[in-house]
């Protein structure tokens, strides 16, 4: 275990999947906080490129932020791979494409972010991290219930009451579109944060990291895909 204040209350964690959205809330998170642990979790995803991925943003982030680099300590990954057996969807297994009977996207996995703030509350309190910050939004989201600011609110609750300690949620990007999420990494780290996550987070839902567009890669097809190229093609023409 690295060395750090456990009572610092300018600590945070951050829930760091290595994709567009998460690859700029830690950017963000090394900005605001004194101390800096990452989460990530298998949950048996299709594509292992997802763990991949992640290590890659965290070392180029420490790169292009040289500043905030020692403010960056130890990654955590959780195994929940028995979660995502019985939350089945399209991200972990072959399953019909479909919506279901609420309107739901075949990519939404039942109560993902519920299980992720839990998880992620108790090693927040074991490594002595005040704050949980997350890249959820309800903006540009694909409709999944879990990413709304009110369903946050309600976790946060629920997670001071249960670790009799308050558990602060940050959603930086809760608000914003993709197009202002590209524009807060340029404001945070400049055009080489931006290129880092280009080159380096994964968003594609297919895995794809052998087609590489302006907006990074992927299949260029996926919903994942499409939010984040119209995100980056809206940001570039202003």
């Amino acid at each position: 275990m690295n060395a750090f204040t456990p009572t610092s209350s300018h600590s945070a964690l951050v829930l760091f999947s290595g994709g567009q959205d998460s690859a700029t809330c830690l950017a963000w998170a090394l900005q605001k906080f004194e101390r800096v642990e990452t989460i990530g979790f298998d949950y048996g995803q299709r594509h292992v490129v997802e763990m991949q991925a992640r290590l890659s943003v965290r070392e180029e982030t420490k790169r292009v932020l040289p500043q905030y680099a020692e403010r960056l300590g130890p990654d955590h990954v959780v195994d929940l791979t028995g979660y995502g057996k019985i939350a089945e969807s399209t991200l972990t297994s072959e399953v019909a494409i479909e919506m279901d009977e609420r309107g739901l996207p075949p990519t939404f996995v039942p109560g993902r972010n519920l299980i992720f703030l839990t998880a992620a509350a108790a090693l927040s309190d074991r490594r002595g991290l005040k704050v949980l910050v997350t890249g959820v939004c309800e903006t540009d989201y694909s409709g999944y219930p879990d990413c709304r600011q009110n369903t946050i609110d309600a976790m946060s609750q629920a997670l001071s009451l249960g670790l009799d300690r308050p558990v602060p949620i940050e959603t930086p990007l809760m608000h914003l579109t993709k197009a202002e999420t590209w524009e807060l990494a340029l404001e945070i780290g400049g055009q080489p944060l931006v290129d880092a996550i280009i080159e380096t987070s994964h968003t594609c839902y297919e895995g794809d990291r052998q087609h590489r567009h302006a907006w990074g890669y992927g299949c260029g097809t996926c919903a994942a895909c499409e939010l984040r190229e119209a995100g980056y093609k809206k940001w570039i023409e202003g």
